[in-house]
């Protein structure tokens, strides 16, 4: 019995102690999970947006193990089953040693989604197949606040071409600048500056005409040097700064911080510490004119408002009309030479150089400078390039080129006129208005409805549609006024058609008649409210009555004359014809 209970006590004793040798062999014992070292940070982690666009989400993922290097698997994924990608790096992420990389989850909002809904999109982080971490996103649907229609440049992805950007070495950073907005972004530029970083061959500027909306893109590459001031710095910042205009002339400017991994250099040796490139910028802020809409021969005056966006001040600055200062001589004078484009708008009263002067840093100038179209010029959009010759500080002569956009149109050349003397017209009485619309340009044209009015004043017949009219065709309309007052009378007529890039236009014209008073009716005081004749005494002279007397002394009637038509007296009998009455005797 002894022995049987040795014999237990010993089995339970080595149960224990391979108990304690498993429990000892696994992690964290306790049952809490360790810590991972890879955290992920999203920049902005709630967005709105309209249905049918795209939002952008940057995520930095940060290895914080400091021995070892991680291959991640990223996935993400909507809690509506919204689409998503993942832009930026490939899977599996390499990541070295106490880095970090920045990846974008791009969410699209269905078209058909609603206004006041939500999603949520989860990106998940796994290392070696193992969960790391994690990121939610929040999405709003609706109307984003200062939204209006206006271009949006932003810095979608961006790479060097090394793993870490070497101290005492040049690297290549190369990115996507994307439009974002809603509208053309014109005349763009992109500046590039850092503590550490020294851009090569162009003074880190960048320019580009225009970016198209809605997801119009721009690959950009930028070479620097990597300086001895970033020697025992895991990471360095280059600042990205972007200025551009909208159609209206209207400039935008935004800075991105580009984060850029830096490891120190292998071999040190004395060399020159680069300079930061400090220099003027001249930008054409706002471009008018004095006469709109522009056509072939008009004479306008161009009015150019130039700001110096740099960091210092430009000197001696002189620009060339239609672009050609493509060199300099030694004295930074401009060489035209044939480059200039002086077509479709050519400067009368002067050359196609102008003298500007000193700007100084953050200043405006404005630049004016008469102008003809050409008549050969055929309606559309054209570009008008313009360089900016000056030299910095330091005497460095320095070229910008630049183009401006006119639009010329081709209205119509027509004229309304009377196709014959209206006459003078009475008031109260219908009278004819004989209008006549003539095409008095060069090329046919197509009008819309012909349209009559006149202030205070009925008119009839007022409407018509003028159609296609040939070079010297005309069209006519016959149009009825009754005017109600007497005086001058101002006959407007209204012409409605399309211009050149699909606007409504209206061609307005007044014509000017006289109109005389209404005729007054005076009644005739010999007619009578009937219309007849009104009967009129008879005067009776001295020797009327002596013949009257003497016929009554031989029976011929020596009665009053009664003037025509009136009444018989009735003292007297109407004699019968043929019947003679003899008078009284002796």
């Amino acid at each position: 019995m002894k022995n049987y209970s040795k014999k237990i006590i010993s089995i339970m004793l080595l149960a224990s102690l391979i108990l304690a040798a498993v429990a000892l062999a696994l992690p964290n014992a306790s049952g809490n999970a360790a810590a991972s070292p890879i955290t992920a940070t999203a920049t902005t982690s709630s967005q709105t947006g309209m249905p049918g666009t795209i939002l952008h989400f940057p995520v930095t993922i940060v290895n914080g193990d400091s021995d070892n290097a991680a291959s991640l698997e990223l996935a993400a994924s909507s809690v509506n089953g919204w689409t998503t990608a993942i832009v930026g790096e490939s899977n599996p992420i390499p990541v070295g040693v106490s880095s970090s990389v920045t990846v974008i989850v791009d969410v699209t909002i269905p078209s058909t989604a609603s206004l006041d809904q939500n999603d949520v999109v989860t990106l998940e982080i796994k290392e070696s197949g193992v969960f790391a971490t994690s990121v939610s996103l929040s999405i709003y649907v609706g109307a984003v606040t200062g939204g209006a229609d206006r271009p949006q440049l932003n810095i979608t992805s961006y790479s060097i071409d090394a793993k870490y950007a070497k101290v005492g070495t040049v690297i290549t950073l190369t990115g996507v600048l994307e439009n974002r907005g809603t509208t053309m972004a014109y005349n763009n530029n992109i500046v590039f500056e850092g503590e550490g970083f020294f851009p090569q061959g162009n003074g880190g500027v960048q320019y580009i005409q225009n970016i198209s909306p809605s997801g119009g893109k721009w690959t950009f590459t930028q070479k620097f040097m990597v300086g001895d001031a970033l020697d025992y710095v895991e990471t360095g910042v280059i600042k990205a700064t972007t200025s551009y205009l909208d159609s209206t002339g209207k400039a935008y400017t935004d800075t991105f911080s580009l984060s850029i991994p830096v490891t120190s250099g292998v071999n040190y040796y004395a060399t020159a510490t680069p300079k930061t490139t400090s220099k003027p910028q001249l930008v054409i802020t706002e471009n008018l004119t004095d006469i709109d809409p522009l056509q072939p021969g008009s004479i306008f005056e161009l009015s150019l408002k130039v700001k110096n966006l740099g960091t210092t001040d430009a000197r001696n600055v002189t620009m060339v009309l239609g672009g050609g200062a493509n060199s300099v001589n030694d004295q930074g004078t401009p060489q035209p030479g044939a480059g200039a484009d002086l077509t479709n708008f050519a400067p009368l009263g002067s050359s196609n150089i102008v003298v500007v002067g000193d700007v100084a840093q953050g200043a405006e100038v404005t630049i004016k400078l008469k102008l003809v179209v050409n008549v050969t010029t055929v309606p559309g959009a054209y570009t008008l390039k313009t360089s900016f010759v000056y030299s910095d500080i330091a005497a460095k002569n320095l070229v910008d080129d630049q183009v401006i956009t006119l639009l010329v149109y081709q209205l119509p050349q027509v004229e309304v006129s009377f196709y014959r003397d209206p006459g003078m017209m009475t008031a109260g009485m219908p009278n004819v208005l004989p209008l006549q619309v003539t095409n008095l340009g060069k090329k046919s044209t197509v009008l819309g409805n012909m349209t009559v009015t006149a202030n205070g004043v009925d008119v009839m017949n007022n409407t018509a549609l003028v159609g296609a009219l040939d070079p010297g065709g005309y069209f006519t309309l016959d149009s009825e006024v009754m005017p109600f007052a007497e005086g001058p009378l101002e006959i407007k007529v209204t012409i409605n058609y399309t211009d050149d890039f699909n606007t409504t236009r209206e061609f307005v014209q007044t014509l000017n008649v006289d109109v005389m008073p209404e005729p007054v009716f005076t009644p005739d005081p010999n007619m009578g409210p009937d219309g007849m004749p009104i009967d009129q005494p008879v005067t009776e002279t001295f020797w009327s009555k002596i013949g009257r007397f003497f016929k009554g002394l031989f029976g011929l009637g020596s009665g009053e004359k009664q003037p025509a038509g009136g009444e018989f007296p009735t003292d007297e009998i109407p004699v019968e014809p043929g019947v003679i009455i003899s008078g009284p005797k002796g």
